[in-house]
């Protein structure tokens, strides 16, 4: 369960805790997190022990960020 907590932390860290950003953030690494693309399939499948559990959603929320900080820059958020 903490690996959840940590990648959905990943993902608003540096956001503005507006309620929008906060249901996007969300749905964003749960989407990331469940279809697990690449490299975070990757990553599922390769790294093994706490690391291996950690990692892909450190990655998700990562990617998710990514996502939410593209659609702050070209205002679409």
């Amino acid at each position: 369960v903490w690996d959840e907590f940590v990648g959905f932390w990943i993902t608003m860290a540096f956001l503005p805790a507006t309620y929008v950003n906060v249901i996007v953030g969300f749905c964003l690494f749960r989407l990331f997190d469940i279809l697990k693309p690449w490299p975070i399939s990757w990553l599922d499948k390769n790294i093994s022990g706490g690391l291996g559990i950690m990692i892909d959603d450190v990655v998700a929320g990562l990617a998710a960020a990514a996502v939410i900080a593209l659609l702050h820059s070209t205002n679409l958020l």
